[in-house]
This record gives C-alpha cells, structure tokens and sequence, in this order.
C-alpha cells in the first residue's frame, strides 16, 4: 500500500484537489445552506485544494535547481504547512457556525476560541519556519529536508483536532446524525493519518486524507440537508394529513349532526343511516373506488335522503298509507335534497346520490325517468342501499324482513330497479354476512332472552332457538306470577319455523315469514300438535331429587331429517316428544312462553355430537319425492342447500345432461332449484378426497364466486320467455325439464343452459386441479329425477 501511494500520489493528489475545487463551485451556486455557512465551507474547500496543489508542486519541483523550482518548491513547502493550520482554523469557524446556529448557543466554548489561537498562531509559526529553517530546509540540489522543529508542525493539526473533538462529543445530541459522522471523520482521519506520516517518510497521506474529509464533508452536509428535507416533508405531510382528517372529522361531525335531525323525523330508528351508508362504503369498494370515491359515496349515501326535513309532518308520519296528493308531495323529497346538498359544491356527488337516488334501472322511477346507465353510478348503488335499508330496518309501519327474503328481493328487481352489477354485489354482501354470521354462532335479529315475565297467555314469546342435528340444551328458572288462586301459571315451549325465528300471529306476518307451527308443549304432559305430521308424547314421573333446584326446568332438542325429539323435565316429570315434521326439508325452532309466571335466567348450550338415525324413533315414514322414473343416474332429493349430490360426471369433450326437476312443497325462494357444482376429486364425488370446487351455478342465475382453484366468467340474461319470477317458483313447484350443456377444450369448461327464459353461459378456466373436471348435480329444496346423460 505505501509504495502504491508513493507511486501515485502526484495523480491521486490532482484528482482529489480538482475534486475538491468543483465541490467549491457547487457551494457556491447552492441555495440550500446559509449565506455564512456555505462560505465558510468554500472557504475550507479551497483551503484543502490550496493545500494539496501546494503540496504536489512541492513533490513535482523537489530537485530542480532552475530558478523556477528553487521558488516554487519554497512557496509550496510554506503553503503545505500555512495551510493545514488554516484548515485547523477553517474547521473550528464551520464548528462554531453548527453550535450558534442548530445548536442555538449564545456563546460558544472556551477551548474553540483556544483552537482559533493556535491556528493563527500555527500559520504565522509556518512563515517564520519558511525563512528559518525551523520546520525543514533544502540542499544545494533544492531536495527538501525536515528542520529541527518539525514535529512542531504536527502539534497544532493534532492538538488542535483533539480540543475540537471534545466539544463535538460533549454536544453530540446538538448535531444531526449524519453532521456528526461528518465531523468525526473530519477530525479522526487526518490525527490518524498524521501519526502515521510522522514515520512515514515520503508521502502526504495527512494532506491528502485532509483534502478526502473535505470532500466527506461537503457530501455529507449535502445529505442532511437531504435528510432535513425529508423530515420536513413529512412533517409537512403528515400535518396535511391531519388537517385533511381534522377537516374529515369536522365535516362527517356536521354530517351526523345532520343526520340525526334528520332521523328524528323520518319513521326509522337512529343509526339506520350510518348503517346504510356503511353498506354503501363496501359496494363502492367492490366497484373498485379509490379510498377518497368510496368516502364520497358514503356521505353520499348517509346524506341523500335529508329533504325528507322539507316535508310535511302529516305525509312522512303516513308513508304506509298516502293518498294520491300526499305521494306526489313525497315525491319531491329527491328534489329538496338535491337543492340542499348542491351548496356543498366540493361534493357534487352528494346532490347527484340525492336526485337520482329514485330512479330506477327500467326507466319507471323519478323524478326524470332516467334508463340504465343514463343513471349515475352513484344514484344507482343509492337505490340499492335505500331497498336494503328498508327492508332490513324496523320501523312503526314494519318490522324488518329476514334475509332470504331481503336477498331474493334483490335477484328479482335486477334489471328492473336495480343496476344487476351492484344488485349482483349487494346479494354477495349479504351472503358473507350470512357466513360471518353462521361462523360466529350469530342468528340475525335473533339475540336469546334471558328473562320474560309472562302474563296472559303468549303475551311474552322468546325468539326461536334453532333445533338441528346436534343436541340444544335450554335451562331456566320459572316461578308463579299469578294475579288471583284460580290463575293457571306454567311455562311451555312452542316447535315452530319461521323466516326469522319468530312466533306469528297476524295473518299477513304467517304468510311474509313462511310461519309454520308444529304445536305447543306444557310441562305437565299437555300438548297441541298443528302442522306436524304426528306427535308423540311419553310422561314418566320421577322421584323426588334432592340435589333439584326447584322452579329449575330444562329442555334437551335435537334434529334428525324430518323427525324432532325434545326431552323435558321439571325435575318431577319427565316428558319425551317425538314430531314428525311434514317433510325433511322443513326446519324447526324452539320458543320459550308461560302464563303468569317469571322466567329468568335463561341459558342456551350445544353440544358438539350429532344426532344419528340411531337416536331417533321414527313416527312416520320419511316423505320421498322422487318415486319417478330413473334413468342413467339415481334419482336425488335435496332437502336443503347441497344436502345431496349426484355421482361426479366427467367432463371430457362435449356431453348434454337433462333431468326433471321439481321443487318442493317447503321451497318458496328463487334459488330453490337445481344447481350445478364443477369440481375435481380423486374418485369424482362431490367432498371426496383431493376435492377443489371450480364453481357453483344455480339455475335461476346466480353464481357462488367464493372458487379459488378456477377463474369464472359468469352471464345471465332473461329472454323475451322469462314469464316473471312468481310463475317461474310455481312452474319450478309444478316441475320443469331442465337440460345443461358441457364443452371442454383442456382446462376451459364452457357451461350453457336456457331454462324458462333464463339463459346462461359460465367459461370456467381451471387454474389449480388435477387431470379430470366433473360435473354433479346438487340444489336447494329441489327433487332431481329422470337424469339423462348424453
């Protein structure tokens, strides 16, 4: 290394000192640094340079006896050693400048204005040496010799450094990282390198490395301003974030506010608005909306409805029931909010959501009669939302629909109210909210009580405990509430199934929930059996148990196919019941009532075995609707959603496959049909061992997208045939042919299917699964017989 130096060290010197000189001229047209601090860093920039030209002449004329060179090795060995005090001194300014400026002290240390002292005195000790010798002396063939006191010359450049580290570590946390880096090694580098140059004979590694830390220097100085910027533009931004959210926070504050003077007027409960809005924030998402879209969406759906404040009392109090006149005053109701909502002219949105919100997709709703996508997008996903809000928000003209019906509403109005896009992702919400629900153990609307005092008889009815194929076990506590001694007071359950898991009454309430009572149960052995098929009853009396809690009563319920069994003891009787519900399609719920008496402490726990045929006495004969004809595969009676399938059919280039199907008595929804499952596994059936599910498609024309292993591109359109969705669930009851056509061409399925007017085609492209693709039949409360492969 030391003789590569000393070979080349004239070029390196010039390299560095020309690097050193531009970094000047770069300080001198930067804006970035005070007018102070940037001269004095060309100030040490140039003195580097200085020194470093100064001390490669000195190398280059060292020997020549010319009268040129006897000057110039003269004037560049007094430069050489005058400037390296100067850089000393240069430094301890730049130093000074970081401590009164970043480091805001009013008066800087004592061993700094020490350092000055010395470098002054450094430099003048270095014009004295060049006229006595001191610190070297050249021969008669003008070769450079070190003088007596030349380690003099390397007291100031090392002592002076040492002071000026002192202070740098004392005020440490008053520079920056990357300032103080720059400093250190503008100090350690050269200290290091002048020991090295005391027994180093030959070369100017110390005024090199002086020259090099310059160059650090200014670089590194580049890169915390750099730094700073940064910081402050994220400073800058993260205030502008701020303000951006303190302003959000302001206006969606100003938007509750409204909105709560709002609902106090209109026939909904608090809250329903934001719940809406919400639904509307996850149909714009789906949309694929920016961040900033999907929140103007959201206002937009909170705020869309405030003209209903401009209409009279009398009209909003009577939506149920409105005469001509009063309708066309509500109608207006669009119009006020849109005149409203149009001074917040950042949002255009808000009055656009609030005009058009009523139209509808075919063209018959208000207040322009606007088509399709003549509609804005945004007026559309409000028609959607409003329907959803209504049908799902109990208010003093309705109480709120089940699911199943909130979900169907949306499959018949797409293409007539509704855009079948967002109709189509609203129906996807709904489902994953079924999901999330059916996971978390959660039954919509349905959140068991636990107490009820009861009076007259079915004045007080808990909702419905869902009884399937495990076993539910309901406890609670029951004592006497009774008015007068002849008062009959006991508690009872009541085996029924509903919609919404609820006991009907009222006419108009049976018919919307599917209401069907099985019959109700005393605890004393009576019981009423209505719509079961048959009901049994076994009462054993029991001994005394002192280890009872009296009033403590408890019900034992399970499901297999058509068939419940309740077990109940009040700790004196114990009662058996079977029912024989009408067919196994039908489901059933338990609801807990009395007469005056006071139920508490209601308790609800599953258990975690199923119920087997084994644990159930039949009392009628299972109900069979498909004694038809069989042909190329075994007839199939799906009670509920894909409780059955067929055999796997293997796809391999073309097949048609036709069946009858019929819809069961219990189906009322337009997706009780027949479905079809594309699927691989190792021995072609439906869960088997290797299974991946590539699609479901339902025949009324809906798709489950929930696949990962196959890409769907889905269609479905009604033709001129499609007869209403009322006749098509009868005709589908009556019983209809239906036939599905298969082509594969490698991993592409293409399925195509025309029945009653709904046409569909699905291209399904296979992107995980093995070397077969199959179809199976499955549905919902369907019978499938007559299956013909072709």
């Amino acid at each position: 290394m030391y003789e590569f130096i000393r070979s080349h060290q004239l070029n390196m010197m010039l390299e560095l000192s020309s690097a050193c000189f531009t970094m000047a001229l770069l300080l001198l047209i930067t804006k970035f640094l005070t007018k102070k601090r940037k001269w004095i860093l060309i100030m040490m920039e140039l003195i580097a340079t200085t020194l470093l030209i100064s001390d490669r002449y000195a190398y280059i004329y060292s020997g020549d006896v010319s009268a040129t060179g006897y000057v110039m090795v003269r004037i560049s060995n007094c430069l050489v050693f005058f400037m390296t005090s100067a850089i000393v001194l240069g430094f301890n300014l730049y130093l000074t400048d970081l401590l009164t400026a970043e480091g805001k002290m009013d008066k800087v240390p004592g061993r700094i204005t020490f350092v000055n002292i010395i470098s002054v005195i450094g430099m003048v000790l270095a014009i004295i040496a060049a006229f006595t010798g001191l610190y070297y002396s050249f021969d008669a063939n003008n070769i450079y010799h070190r003088g007596p006191g030349f380690l003099i010359s390397y007291i100031i450049p090392i002592i002076g450094p040492i002071i000026q580290y002192t202070v740098i570590v004392q005020y440490k946390e008053k520079f920056s990282r990357l300032i103080y880096i720059a400093l250190v090694l503008y100090l350690v580098v050269p200290v290091f390198c002048g020991i090295v140059q005391i027994f180093a004979y030959g070369i100017s590694i110390v005024n090199m490395a002086m020259v090099l830390v310059s160059i650090f220097l200014y670089v590194f100085t580049y890169l915390d301003v750099n730094e700073a910027v940064i910081r402050a533009h994220a400073i800058e931004m993260e205030q502008l974030d701020e303000d951006r959210k303190s302003i959000k926070r302001l206006f969606d504050q100003t938007a509750t506010a409204f909105v709560a003077a709002m609902e106090k007027k209109d026939p909904y409960p608090p809250g329903h608005s934001a719940i809406a809005a919400e639904i509307a924030g996850r149909i714009a998402k789906s949309l694929g909306k920016e961040q900033d879209e999907i929140d103007e969406i959201y206002y937009a759906a909170l705020l869309h409805n405030v003209g209903i404040m401009g209409i009279p009392d009398g009209v909003v109090e009577n939506l149920d029931k409105l005469s001509p006149e009063q309708y066309e005053v509500f109608k207006k109701t669009p119009i006020i909010s849109a005149e409203i909502l149009s001074n917040i002219t950042e949002y255009p949105i808000l009055a656009e959501a609030a005009k058009y919100g009523n139209e509808k997709y075919d063209g018959s709703g208000y207040p322009e009669g606007l088509k399709g996508e003549e509609i804005p997008e945004v007026a559309r996903i409000m028609a959607v939302i409003d329907k959803y809000d209504v049908m799902t928000t109990k208010s003093k003209f309705s109480d709120p629909l089940p699911e199943p019906l909130v979900r169907e509403e949306f499959i018949k109005e797409s293409g007539i109210s509704f855009d079948p896009q967002i109709a189509d992702i609203m129906i996807d919400i709904i489902d994953t909210d079924a999901k999330d629900e059916g996971v978390a153990g959660v039954h919509l609307h349905n959140e068991i009580e636990k107490e009820l005092e009861c009076g007259k008889y079915r004045d007080k009815i808990s909702s419905g405990i869902p009884v399937d194929n495990v076993t539910t076990t309901i406890s609670f506590r029951c004592t006497s509430n009774k008015k007068s001694p002849g008062d009959f007071s006991m508690p009872s359950i009541i085996v029924f199934d509903s919609y919404d898991k609820r006991v009907h009454s009222n006419p108009k309430s049976i018919k919307a929930y599917k209401y069907t009572e099985y019959g109700e149960l005393w605890f004393d052995g009576h019981h009423i059996s209505t719509d079961a098929r048959n009901m049994e009853v076994t009462i054993e009396k029991i001994g005394d148990d002192v280890n009872w809690t009296e009033g403590k009563y408890v019900i034992m319920a399970t499901k297999f196919e058509d068939h419940v069994k309740i077990n109940m003891t009040d700790g004196h009787k114990d009662m058996e019941v079977m029912i024989a519900l009408p067919d196994s399609s039908k489901f059933a719920e338990v609801a807990i009532t009395g007469e005056n008496c006071l139920i508490s402490d209601i308790t609800v726990e599953r258990d975690e075995v199923e119920t087997t045929e084994d644990d159930i006495t039949r009392i009628a004969e299972a109900v069979s609707y498909i004694e038809r004809m069989e042909s190329d595969a075994p007839n199939l009676q799906i009670d509920n959603h894909r409780s059955a399938y067929t055999d796997g059919i293997e796809i391999k280039n073309y097949i048609d496959l036709a069946f009858h199907s019929m819809s069961l008595p219990a189906s009322d929804l337009v997706w009780h049909c027949p479905y079809i499952v594309i699927f691989y596994s190792e021995n072609g059936i439906v869960g088997g061992p290797g299974y991946k599910e590539f699609a479901l498609i339902k025949l009324n024309g809906e798709i489950d997208r929930s696949g990962i292993y196959a890409y769907n591109t889905f269609s479905m359109k009604r033709t001129g045939d499609f007869p209403g969705w009322n006749v098509w669930k009868e005709t589908n009851k009556s019983g209809l042919e239906y036939e599905v056509s298969f082509t594969r061409k490698g991993s592409t399925v293409t399925l195509k299917t025309t029945n009653l007017g709904v046409e569909i085609q699905n291209v399904t492209s296979v992107t995980d699964g093995g070397d077969k693709i199959y179809a199976a039949i499955t549905g919902d409360t369907v019978a499938i017989t007559d299956i013909r492969i072709k």
